[in-house]
């Protein structure tokens, strides 16, 4: 689905992304990973349009989509979340899930006048949506919770749904779990797997969390200082030299499970 071909982006002389290329295949839940620096939210964001690439590519079904805004990325149905959730504090769940399919009838000044009924329609139907939504999620008790006192990890949860308030067909996280306890994190990988099993959906995944990568991702590709360093099953990767001493350090295959270690 994403093919991205000797990307460069340059911070002045720094060289935070510095000829990566990587494949994302149709139905894949693909892992990410590297130390900090490496390079791997910035190429991120060139994927999902927030930074222009200094040079190289970027292809999504063939499709070049170098350089589009993530706005125009959104109608093609690529999307993308956070390290840090953002959502819109001041209303509730459902709400923060109703506001994300564009084109709505009431973003227009004609149809607020003219055109209630279609408006207090299709919000009922957005609302409907948005509860099935919470209820896969199994946050329902949170749809009319101000999103500003649930808990980070619910927080993550909630940019989830939003993904599924419309057509995605590929969602990048930025280190989901990061901030979130264990059972929360054990819901966010079961809606995950559940999307990509029962939605075909497909995710490229940033996470530090090395049991959560190696449960979730095939394959998985490593970063260090902005180039790709291998790329393979989580179980290749944790014995890999190279990532063990670029990355990961000596302590590694101590804080994979034996079970994970062992495919």
């Amino acid at each position: 689905m994403i093919v991205v071909e000797d990307l460069h982006k340059h911070f002045g002389g720094f060289r935070a992304v510095d000829g990566a290329s990587i494949r994302i295949e149709t139905g894949s839940i693909t892992g990410l990973i590297g130390p900090n620096g490496a390079g791997k939210t910035t190429l991120f964001n060139c994927i999902a349009g927030r930074y222009k690439p200094t040079s190289g590519r970027v292809l999504m079904d063939g499709e070049d989509i170098t350089g589009l805004t993530p706005h125009e990325l959104f109608h093609k149905g690529l999307l993308r979340t956070f390290q840090i959730a953002h959502e819109f504090g001041s209303m509730t769940c459902r709400e923060n899930l109703m506001v994300v399919p564009a084109g709505q009838a009431g973003e227009t000044l004609w149809n607020a006048w003219f055109r209630r009924g279609r408006i207090a329609a299709e919000e009922r139907a957005l609302a409907r949506k948005a509860d099935e939504v919470l209820e896969f999620l199994t946050i329902s008790h949170l749809a009319d919770e101000k999103a500003s006192n649930i808990s980070g990890g619910q927080k993550k949860l909630l940019e989830l749904g939003r993904t599924m308030m419309v057509d995605a067909k590929i969602v990048f996280l930025d280190e989901v779990g990061a901030g979130v306890n264990r059972t929360l994190l054990n819901t966010i990988a079961d809606a995950i797997v559940r999307l990509n099993r029962e939605r075909g959906y497909t995710f490229c995944v940033i996470e530090h969390d090395m049991d959560f990568i190696g449960r979730l991702c095939d394959p998985v590709i490593v970063m260090a200082e902005g180039k790709v360093l291998a790329e393979g099953p989580a179980a290749h990767i944790m014995e890999n030299e190279a990532v063990i001493e670029a990355y990961l350090g000596t302590g590694l295959k101590n804080k994979v499970k034996p079970e994970m270690a062992h495919g």
